[in-house]
């Protein structure tokens, strides 16, 4: 983009966004021009912070006029670069868009702007004794707009589904600049397509979610955590089992010995008991009865007795509870410092060991002096697979070999049908084997439907699907 463009582009987004920001400074273009991924270096024009469905629409008008790419930006917490504008576009961060209103206490609804962040609205549903059931480590910083362009999913998706489960209604301003006020918060509404579902997962290339109207459900009562330290990886689906046959779980997650090492190496919390083992399991439930309790200890001595849990704990309060939380909580943050290559990929919950195993072999195999760290969502069959680059390596050559393996780890994911991002979208980072999980007449729907919505192409061009 030429000097001049650039300037009649700020020039007019100044003129749009009089109640907001654009920023053009070098810091500003830095962070709002990234998220999480670490693979490309920002490159963004200007960001631009709108107060309001309508300037936000104002601003897709005039890229549609002016023929400048728009990058949507929320917490900025995504690992498959789904928010990153490393090509001169103009990033739309939701920041100022940041109000919660229309609490509705018979509908349990509430109304969120996009810039609304995750733990903001369950402090607010906390506040009138209710609960949003969708949660991940980045909720401090993770925005609903965000969550919902990409269809989050997090720890309690065993129990409570994903972000698109509690979504009433949405107000999104399409590739085109219209206004769209989707489903209006009803619990039936069966008159044709329903289309907040295409905007939920978008990862904005059809257009921006601006507004969302959230479903709330009652607060969980005695949360109670166990965890268990696995004899074998083989024997965590034996236990999901066990415990899932008697107790309604609200989370079954699972880490491996080298992703708990690094979080006690940080210090802030201590190991769940003295003994060790290969894998654990982390499962929390309703204690809603002494009954309940009971029937948990019941299949925890049943899982020892088969030889497949060698130890555990059990929280006795709140506080023991959050700290058993922090072992698997604490994995991102702590490994962050070695730039870990990602890879969020799902099954079907039952090929789990056997999915695992493999992707395992084929990565040990090719990179066996690199540290492999496993954990994830078991309970829905969503894996996470981080590579840490060593010391010394420069991040160029680290991601390049471990793209080098892609092909490998994708060719497993389809032939267990399963999707080579479970949670955190396409991006550009997934977007070259969207083939593996995605058929070709399918991919060819999916381009239909983006020109549909973005016909001048816009909206987050180049990520997820190349027009």
């Amino acid at each position: 983009m030429s000097k001049v463009a650039a300037e009649q582009i700020v020039e007019r987004l100044k003129a749009i966004v009089v109640s907001g920001k654009v920023l053009t400074d070098a810091d500003s273009l830095q962070a709002y021009g990234k998220d999480w991924t670490k693979k490309y270096e920002p490159d963004p024009v200007a960001v631009v912070l709108p107060k309001t469905t309508e300037e936000v629409q104002a601003i897709v008008l005039a890229a549609n006029e002016m023929g400048f790419a728009l990058v949507p930006s929320g917490g900025r917490t995504g690992l498959s670069a789904g928010a990153v504008a490393a090509s001169g576009e103009v990033v739309v961060a939701f920041d100022a868009m940041n109000k919660v209103s229309d609490f509705n206490p018979a509908d349990r609804t509430v109304v969120c702007q996009a810039g609304v962040i995750t733990e903001q609205l369950q402090s607010f549903a906390e506040e009138q004794g209710l609960f949003y059931p969708v949660d991940f480590a980045s909720a401090g910083s993770s925005q609903i707009g965000g969550n919902l362009s990409t269809n989050a999913g997090g720890i309690k998706v065993i129990r409570w589904g994903m972000s698109r489960d509690w979504v009433a209604g949405l107000k999104v301003v399409t590739g085109k600049g219209d206004i769209l006020e989707l489903n209006k918060g009803l619990a039936k509404n069966n008159t044709g397509y329903d289309l907040r579902h295409l905007f939920i997962g978008a990862e904005g290339t059809l257009g921006f979610i601006t507004e969302a109207t959230m479903k709330l459900t009652r607060q969980p009562k005695n949360l109670t955590v166990l965890v268990l330290g696995l004899s074998h990886f083989n024997h965590v689906m034996d236990v999901l089992q066990a415990f899932s046959r008697r107790i309604d779980l609200t989370a079954f997650e699972f880490f491996s010995d080298k992703a708990l090492r690094h979080v006690l190496a940080n210090g802030d919390v201590t190991a769940p008991f003295e003994g060790e083992a290969p894998f654990y399991a982390l499962l929390e439930f309703e204690s809603l009865t002494e009954e309940t309790l009971e029937e948990a200890m019941g299949v925890f001595e049943e899982c020892m007795e088969n030889g497949w849990v060698v130890d555990g704990v059990i929280s006795q309060s709140e506080t023991q509870a959050k700290n058993l939380w922090r072992l698997r909580e604490d994995i991102s943050e702590t490994i962050s410092k070695f730039t870990p290559y990602k890879n969020d990929i799902s099954v079907v919950p039952s090929k789990v060991p056997e999915f695992l195993t493999e992707i395992d072999d084929i990565v040990a195999s090719r990179y066996p002096d690199f540290e492999i760290i496993w954990f994830g969502h078991i309970g829905d069959g969503n894996l996470h697979l981080n590579i840490l680059k060593p010391e010394g390596l420069a991040k160029e050559e680290f991601f390049a070999k471990c793209e080098e393996v892609n092909t490998q780890v994708f060719e497993t994911v389809q032939r267990h049908q399963g999707s080579v991002s479970a949670e955190h979208g396409v991006g550009l980072l997934k977007k070259d084997y969207l083939q593996y999980t995605r058929a070709p007449e399918e991919i060819a729907y999916l381009k239909a439907i983006k020109v549909a919505f973005d016909p001048n192409n816009v909206m987050n061009p180049g990520k997820v699907l190349d027009i």
